[in-house]
């Protein structure tokens, strides 16, 4: 027996959605409720929220297309202007009957057109007995269109006079969506985000014929108990659970264990795992690149050019902006003379020292700087005579923008603002070989 039960569709149909729509079956009940039969009306306006890959787009496409319903589906990013929007709803809507395959342009430059357009497309495509139903992905883009433009949709089939649904499909709550000047409120789903236990049985439904459900179970469990804490996305798990199953396979394939020898295969995997932990959601190389990356037997920690920050490009002086600012982090205000004063005399590193400063700046983390101070060491270790022109200024405000630089501390408009560094010591060593500059030999901890 199916979990779902409606009398309009047969039992087989509900045990095919069963399973195409694991762990979603609260919210699959809810909307086979909402829909009624096909005959029925049903609410004007379904407004569908959640986070990124919470299974709202695929519980929607997979439950109008597996019950035959007559939909239009859109994507509000695609559709950027209202005019695009509503022309690619009519163009669907004409090819919904089987024997208008070859839809053609519909132009449709205001809402009252769309609602004249809709109203004759229903006629012509023999929909009056039916229930039409408009999904409209990523709805949230409806905030930027024409201020008619989400109050019509919301009451589409009061102005219509046709059996329509519009469901709405977003990241955000409905209360970000409402206007100032009111609204047909729509019913409103959420779709929560899947436990630990549901991304292990759904990413479990997609193991390899050649080995043995239990064998890529335990797998899962290996790389949820890695990645869970830093990505929740199922897309971006599964595209990592395709990309690293080979390796897991190898002492398989190699004779060196069976699939029940969870240790020795953790062991095998585990460098590779710690190296696909720094390019999660990046996609910097392809999966043929990492698979290649992969069978070579580097150092387990040294990822070959696959951080993101490696590769960062930089106009020259924004570069050496960066270094003097994370010297300016790291080194004390007070060292700069040592560093920095080409006449400054012999001074010890002991004379420097005090009981606080006995733990590394490193440890301690970056330490806000004022900007003459930033611009001070700037003139110093650029060989050339650098102008304080704007267009140094406007560099400064795009490592901010890059989250480079942080800002910080500018509440007081009397003095001027205080920057901190929020790169790494591998990124900054990067950035400096591509100008040359040795920054060790600059930075007060490796004295």
């Amino acid at each position: 027996m199916p979990n779902f039960e409606h009398p309009e569709y047969p039992e087989a149909t509900l045990l095919h959605l069963e399973s195409m729509v694991p762990c979603r079956e609260t919210q699959v009940s809810s909307l086979l409720s909402i829909f009624g039969e096909r005959q029925h009306f049903s609410f004007p306006s379904i407004f569908i929220y959640g986070h990124t890959s919470s299974g709202k787009t695929y519980v929607m496409q997979t439950l109008l297309e597996t019950l035959e319903l007559p939909h239009v589906f859109v994507n509000c990013v695609e559709c950027f202007t209202s005019r695009l929007l509503l022309e690619d709803i009519l163009t669907q809507l004409q090819s919904l009957s089987s024997e208008n395959k070859h839809s053609s342009h519909v132009p449709c430059d205001t809402f009252n057109d769309f609602v004249r357009l809709f109203k004759q497309e229903i006629i012509t495509q023999d929909l009056q007995n039916q229930t039409v139903y408009i999904v409209l992905d990523k709805a949230e883009q409806l905030r930027q269109m024409e201020a008619n433009v989400l109050p019509g949709f919301l009451r589409l089939q009061e102005m219509t006079d046709r059996n329509v649904t519009v469901i709405f499909l977003s990241e955000i709550v409905w209360e970000l969506f409402r206007p100032n000047t009111g609204c047909l409120e729509p019913f409103t789903l959420y779709f929560p985000d899947y436990s630990i236990g549901h991304l292990q049985k759904i990413l479990s439904h997609y193991h390899s014929p050649e080995y043995s459900a239990d064998f890529y179970a335990a797998y899962i469990n290996i790389l949820l108990g890695v990645f869970y804490t830093v990505c929740r996305d199922l897309k971006e798990l599964r595209h990592l659970a395709a990309l690293n199953f080979t390796k897991y396979c190898e002492p398989v394939v190699r004779g060196e264990a069976n699939e029940r020898d969870t240790r020795r295969l953790w062991k095998n995997i585990e460098s590779h795992l710690k190296k696909a932990m720094q390019t999660v959601y990046l996609r910097e190389i392809s999966s043929s690149q990492w698979e290649r990356i992969q069978q070579d037997d580097g150092e387990p920690g040294h990822l070959k050019g696959l951080s993101a920050h490696a590769h960062v490009e930089l106009p020259y002086y924004s570069k050496f902006l960066l270094i003097a600012a994370y010297l300016a982090s790291y080194n004390p205000a007070r060292t700069d003379k040592r560093f920095f004063l080409k006449h400054h005399g012999k001074i010890k590193k002991t004379n420097f020292l005090k009981k606080h400063e006995k733990t590394s700046n490193h440890l301690l983390g970056p330490k806000p700087f004022p900007l003459d101070r930033l611009l001070a060491i700037l003139y110093s270790i650029v060989d050339n005579k650098v102008a304080p022109t704007a267009n140094i200024f406007s560099q400064i405000t795009s490592l901010v923008t890059l989250q480079l630089l942080t800002l910080v501390g500018h509440d007081d408009q009397l003095d001027g603002p205080k920057y901190k560094c929020t790169v790494s010591l591998d990124f900054i060593r990067a950035i400096a070989r591509t100008v040359n500059f040795d920054i060790i030999k600059y930075l007060y901890d490796f004295l």
